[in-house]
């Protein structure tokens, strides 16, 4: 059916063929017909160890083209995709898959110096010795099938190390099968290519396809539901405001784990034959390298990106003027950036884009639009959006989204979804701003305290509760400051208990082992007192309003 995931991977086998869907020197390189068979080896391997259609398949790995398989094969298995974090600590990915009752993990094997496996484990370990009946019952990880590890490239002898000692490091905790990726393709013998072939077939544009886990204002992470049909309808408007065709190489930096990078450029490339070309981790040589060696056209990203590759001394060595699109947000776009990026970088279009993990691109810009526009706006509504400026008088107010692709809802969280969706069926973004009289949507503030570091929204309630449980902190309050490199990033106004002493470098680390790093703030300071309102809230506009 052709509104579901697993229907969109045949038809692109059928109407691409021999064209890359999958390249890069890190994975393996695929044509859009082999990728659909590799997809359904996957498929079927995942079936052979028990996934149901329905059961719930976690990710925790960079972009690879492993993940690009996984995710396809678990969707084509008729399960629900559950993306997690690759900046997320063990107790945080291990928060995600329990509360979304995963069935399969597929983990990286080794990743940024950390073996994920065995993180998640020490984390799973924590959690079943604070309840004894849990530990009884087999773990909290006991309802998990099965886990997949995920070959990593450049992990070196770490990582071999790492995956010849699991075996060895297995807990009470871990699920009855732990394989490597290889092992995948000997599962799949046990299922028909047939018997796969029909359970593809039955995933329905109605099924939810993936859950998205966001923090919400209050700190407690909430997971967004969206069907096949939106999934697949936000993608393909996507890549028709930028023009993706069969002739596109696209370069994703942007994290599978976020709705940008699974929707706007897996599926994105799935809709339009367009090559991905994933890349785990930033770094601006290893980016114009693969823009030169793979011809890249497609590069989007945050502001950020685009400064570092034109700052960087190396870059008149490399050939870069395969390069045509620019898809870009999440911080204010100097005028003068996008000027650049048009005649240093030889970019034909740059659009700029806002969305949220509940709507995923909600506007967009159009090829032609001047840079002013460019700059200052966030392009007209694109997906089948309704957008409307809740203005209490004057033209600014809280942004309110509506359409055929706004979320289904918050996962086990009924109280949630009606607090974000109003009975007429608007989203309440809880970002501020305005339009023009074209359409253009222009953000100017937020109604919540979150701020942006390094295209990461950080929810600072989140961060006050870890702090809360610092041995010797009182109370904490922390807000976003300007960074020249991240945009922004946290600051902790900290205030000690009477008889307790605390330096900065004891917050820091502390935060450190139980955040992801860009919700760690960079800064702290100690407060005798924080500033409150009659009613005792901590008035954070005060401590913004503070100088320096």
């Amino acid at each position: 059916m052709e509104g579901a995931i697993p229907a969109a991977v045949a038809t692109a086998a059928r109407e691409f063929g021999d064209v890359t869907a999958l390249a890069g020197p890190d994975g393996p390189r695929l044509s859009y017909r082999q990728l659909h068979r590799r997809v359904m080896t996957v498929a079927r391997g995942l079936a052979a160890a028990g996934v149901a259609p329905g059961d719930r398949v976690a990710i925790w790995s960079p972009n690879t083209g492993h993940w690009v398989l996984g995710a396809l094969g678990a969707l084509s298995a008729g399960a629900t995709l559950v993306p997690v974090s690759t900046r997320f600590t063990g107790g945080e990915a291990l928060d995600v898959i329990l509360r979304s009752d995963a069935r399969a993990l597929l983990v990286a094997d080794y990743f940024l110096g950390a073996d994920r496996l065995a993180a998640l484990r020490a984390a799973a370990a924590e959690y079943d010795a604070s309840s004894p009946e849990r530990g009884r019952a087999g773990g909290c990880l006991s309802r998990v099938r099965l886990i997949v590890r995920v070959p990593v490239s450049g992990a070196g002898a770490a990582g071999a190390a790492s995956r010849a000692g699991a075996a060895r490091a297995g807990t009470t905790a871990d699920p009855g099968r732990v394989i490597d990726w290889a092992g995948l393709d000997e599962l799949a013998g046990g299922v028909p290519p047939e018997a796969a072939d029909r359970r593809a077939a039955a995933v329905r544009p109605a099924d939810v396809s993936d859950i998205l886990f966001t923090s919400g204002t209050t700190g407690q992470s909430k997971g967004a539901m969206s069907s096949h049909r939106q999934s697949l309808a936000v993608a393909r408007a996507w890549a028709e405001c930028g023009g993706l065709s069969a002739g596109d190489r696209y370069l994703v930096v942007n994290p599978f784990f976020h709705s940008f990078g699974y929707k706007a450029g897996i599926l994105a490339c799935l809709v339009s034959g367009a090559a991905l070309v994933p890349l785990p981790v930033y770094d601006t040589d290893r980016a114009m390298a693969l823009v030169e060696s793979e011809r890249i056209t497609v590069l989007p990203g945050p502001p950020t990106l685009y400064q570092t590759i034109l700052d960087h001394p190396g870059r008149a060595a490399r050939d870069l003027s395969s390069l045509r699109l620019a898809v870009t947000g999440a911080a204010t776009v100097p005028v003068a950036l996008v000027e650049r990026m048009r005649s240093e970088l030889t970019f034909d279009t740059v659009l700029t884009a806002y969305g949220l993990t509940e709507a995923v691109v909600a506007t967009m810009g159009r090829p032609g639009d001047d840079p002013q526009t460019v700059a200052r706006t966030c392009g007209r509504a694109t997906a089948g959006f309704e957008v409307r400026v809740a203005a209490d008088g004057g033209r600014t107010g809280e942004i309110l989204l509506r359409g055929p692709n706004v979320m289904l809802g918050y996962l086990d969280d009924p109280a949630a979804t009606r607090d974000a969706v109003d009975p007429d069926g608007w989203l309440h973004t809880g970002d501020v701003g305005a339009l023009d009289e074209d359409g253009n949507l222009t953000i100017t503030d937020r109604l919540t305290d979150m701020y942006i570091s390094g295209g990461f929204n950080v929810y600072p309630a989140e961060v006050e509760q870890v702090l809360a449980r610092l041995e010797g902190v009182a109370e904490a309050a922390v807000i976003g400051v300007a960074d020249t490199r991240l945009g922004e990033v946290g600051r902790a106004y900290v205030v000690p208990r009477p008889g307790h002493a605390l330096d900065a470098g004891d917050v820091l680390a502390f935060c450190r082992d139980r955040l992801a790093n860009y919700k760690v703030p960079r800064q702290v300071e100690f407060r005798a007192a924080l500033p409150r309102n009659p009613a005792g809230k901590t008035l954070k506009r005060l401590l913004r309003e503070e100088p320096g």
